[in-house]
């Protein structure tokens, strides 16, 4: 059996969404509304690849905003049905059909959808490094390496 990197993965993903939420839960009301645009984009993308792999209706679009105090539940609960999929999916090389926000039908392997959340919520967090550091405030370190 291959090792399996994605507990791992989702763990460090989870630290560095809460210590972001953390974050601008304290800088509420102070930063532009791209930053939390994006963060809403990052949870809610997360959760909407997590409902197309059990095959489950997505709850909302993946630009919808969020609300500060939401951010930190939503992230709790994307990882938990994250760890629930890497229980159900045994075989991560498995296809799953699904249909996009523009009513095209896709079908991708498991195992590339989850390193897509992955590299999708690192680049976003990335960008959201870059406006915090544009609005004179101090980036979070979320560096994997950092995290182990």
């Amino acid at each position: 059996m291959a090792f399996n990197i994605f507990p791992d993965l989702f763990s460090y993903n989870e630290h560095s969404n809460h210590q972001l939420a953390l974050l601008l839960q304290r800088k509420a009301g102070e930063l532009p509304e791209k930053i939390h645009l994006l963060f809403s984009h990052i949870l809610n993308a997360h959760q909407v690849w997590n409902s197309r792999i059990q095959r489950d209706q997505p709850p909302f679009g993946i630009w919808d905003f969020r609300t500060v105090e939401e951010y930190a539940e939503i992230n709790r609960r994307n990882h938990l049905h994250s760890q629930n999929v890497l229980a159900k999916f045994t075989d991560l090389e498995a296809s799953i059909r699904y249909v996009n926000t523009r009513g095209q039908e896709f079908s991708k392997i498991v195992k590339d959808i989850l390193f897509h959340v992955i590299n999708h919520s690192t680049y976003h967090r990335g960008q959201i490094a870059l406006l915090l550091r544009q609005h004179g405030e101090t980036p979070l370190v979320s560096d994997y390496i950092h995290f182990k």
